[in-house]
């Protein structure tokens, strides 16, 4: 392994500037639509769409500190509990160099240390369970604060977060390690502690993947601790095979485990894709028992999706 020396010198005091070099601005954007129908006690079919835009700009400081802007407007960033932000749904902005890593800060839509690793190998299974919404300790969230450490160690990387509390939730922390030394291979490790007062958690998440040739295979597991709750876990499984550079199938497997409950939930499902230029189709299928950890509730579903990106 490369080990490289770095200096801990002050962030704040690097990160004083005057001007910056002229930098370039762009924009990119994403629509999606697909259609779900649900048979079993969870019986209904949907059709659901969305769509947004990003502007993105940067320039270099004359101190050689690189500064990036994000901004996404959605559709539906105005709707609900997110009408405050306005059409702004996640914006950012990003502070880095060589030397001292890399800094974001997140106006809202920002991600946690831990909460930016996919905490399920089994892709969009959680999405049609309970899954693991809520499970871990630090989701993405308003005023957050992201930073990467410089690499010292080749195939670590090193993240930490912190978004402050206010009074219906505390301030939440976070870390993770990433580990890709060995070629196909990750392995990723975060926790993390958040929660509202009295009703606290502290959570973990542990995932590893490798791929092989035209296969990938993945395991993940996500523990939380609540204050006042039952502890929650969730377990999933996935291969992936790529049959060409435009298509893949999937095939996953998720259990979501209550402690005290006698019923574990479990779903199962495969997905198969096809990419050509900026748009991507997709289909799934898949089956469930003991959704919410109800020995009597089961879901069937199908999906038809289409995204494209430009």
């Amino acid at each position: 392994m490369n080990i490289k020396k770095i200096g801990l010198t002050a962030l704040a005091g690097s990160l004083v500037v005057t001007s910056a070099h002229a930098g370039a601005m762009s924009a990119s954007g994403a629509a999606s639509m697909a259609l779900k129908n649900d048979s079993g006690t969870q019986a209904g079919k949907s059709w659901t769409m969305g769509n947004s835009m990003t502007l993105t700009g940067g320039g270099e400081l004359d101190n050689g500190i690189n500064v990036s802007l994000s901004f996404e407007l959605d559709q539906n960033a105005g709707a609900g509990a997110a009408a405050t932000n306005g059409p702004f749904d996640s914006h950012s902005i990003t502070l880095s160099s060589d030397g001292l890593g890399t800094l974001k800060f997140s106006g809202h839509g920002g991600s946690s240390a831990q909460s930016a690793i996919d905490g399920t190998a089994a892709g969009d299974l959680w999405n049609n369970g309970s899954g693991i919404t809520g499970i871990t300790a630090s989701a993405s969230g308003d005023n957050s604060m992201l930073y990467t450490l410089p690499a010292m160690v080749d195939g670590v990387a090193i993240t930490a977060s912190y978004s402050p509390g206010r009074a219906s939730q505390d301030s939440h922390t976070s870390f993770a390690i990433a580990y890709t030394g060995v070629e196909g291979l990750t392995l990723n490790y975060g926790q993390g502690d958040s929660g509202a007062p009295g009703s606290e958690i502290t959570s973990t998440t542990m995932k590893a993947s490798y791929a092989v040739g035209s296969f990938t295979l993945g395991a993940s597991k996500t523990e939380a601790d609540k204050t006042g709750a039952s502890d929650r876990e969730v377990t999933s499984y996935n291969v992936a095979y790529t049959v060409s550079d435009d298509i893949s199938i999937g095939y996953g497997v998720e259990t979501f485990d209550t402690a005290g409950s006698s019923v574990d939930e479990e779903m199962r499902g495969f997905n198969i894709s096809y990419t050509t230029g900026g748009m991507t189709l997709g289909a799934a299928q898949y089956e469930g028992e003991g959704i919410g950890n109800s020995a009597s509730s089961e879901k069937d579903r199908w999906k038809l999706s289409a995204s494209f990106a430009f």
